[in-house]
């Protein structure tokens, strides 16, 4: 069985062909990117793999048996491009796609729900074998956040006291690896998400613990956080897209207790404050 992985050369991509490698053999491994080149040290091969190049793609597939879909981070393009992505797919003659989705899509207020759910209605209509792992929030996602907060004294947010059920990118790495090597899970959603859930909170009290300092939380209204991403550096439209998720994250959007990412990897996730305390040191 040939896994072919999307997004090879990005954050999960990486982690997934990392997690792919120690369980079977590297030339039953595929790396699909847009550029291909960034994946010489990636030791599996390395196809170019576009997007937006929807005549290439199922070229790119040929031989391939499981293809894990990591969603694109062109979030206004998304739909597009994974519907060309599964239409190439069942031109190759791929068998079953995993797709990487949004912790409870179907009920998420988050606007990053639309794209996953119409790409989830693709892979229904498509005839293919398919998994959804639908991925709740990294870990990492909030290190970006870290010098600001040590900077101006206070870590701010706007997500109130909404807890967060979040995991390290490589447990949801690892979550891959299991469904794409293993049997029985054709047809199943797995709704992905940490262990431990914190707040903001909590987490300005581990980032306070770890670094010796005194970084509460700073909790803003909407505009204030995305001008306040934005002043650290992110463009404008995506930090007010940033920010228009945290009523929804106060509500309970990245919330879950069903433990099935530690299910799959067999092993608990890994706490924030574990992320907190590699990233202080």
């Amino acid at each position: 069985m040939t896994i072919a992985v999307t997004g090879a050369s990005g954050q999960l991509g990486r982690l997934a062909l990392a997690a792919l490698q120690s369980r079977i053999p590297a030339d039953r491994i595929v790396a699909l990117a847009r550029d291909p080149a960034k994946l010489a040290d990636a030791g599996v091969a390395a196809r170019a793999f576009d997007y937006d190049r929807p005549e290439a793609l199922a070229p790119a597939l040929a031989g391939v048996e499981t293809l894990v879909l990591i969603s694109s981070t062109e979030v206004d393009r998304r739909i597009a491009q994974h519907r060309a992505v599964i239409a190439a797919a069942r031109d190759a003659d791929v068998s079953r796609i995993l797709y990487t989705s949004l912790l409870h899509a179907d009920t998420s207020p988050l606007s990053l729900a639309e794209s996953h759910l119409a790409a989830e209605a693709d892979l229904r209509a498509s005839g293919l074998g398919f998994t959804v792992l639908r991925n709740g929030w990294y870990n990492e996602n909030y290190l970006p956040s870290i010098p600001a907060a040590l900077d101006r004294g206070a870590f701010v947010g706007g997500s109130g006291d909404g807890r967060i059920s979040a995991a390290a990118r490589a447990d949801y790495a690892e979550a891959i690896a299991a469904v794409a090597t293993g049997d029985g899970h054709d047809g199943r959603t797995y709704e992905l998400a940490g262990d431990d859930a914190f707040t903001l909170t909590e987490l300005a009290a581990e980032l306070s613990r770890a670094t010796g300092r005194d970084i509460p939380y700073r909790n803003l209204p909407e505009p204030d956080y995305a001008a306040a991403l934005a002043a650290n550096g992110l463009p404008e439209g995506f930090a007010r897209m940033i920010a228009s998720w945290e009523g929804g994250i106060a509500g309970g959007a990245l919330f879950d207790d069903g433990r099935q990412l530690s299910g799959l990897i067999g092993r608990p996730t890994t706490p924030m404050a574990a992320t907190i305390a590699a990233e202080a040191a």
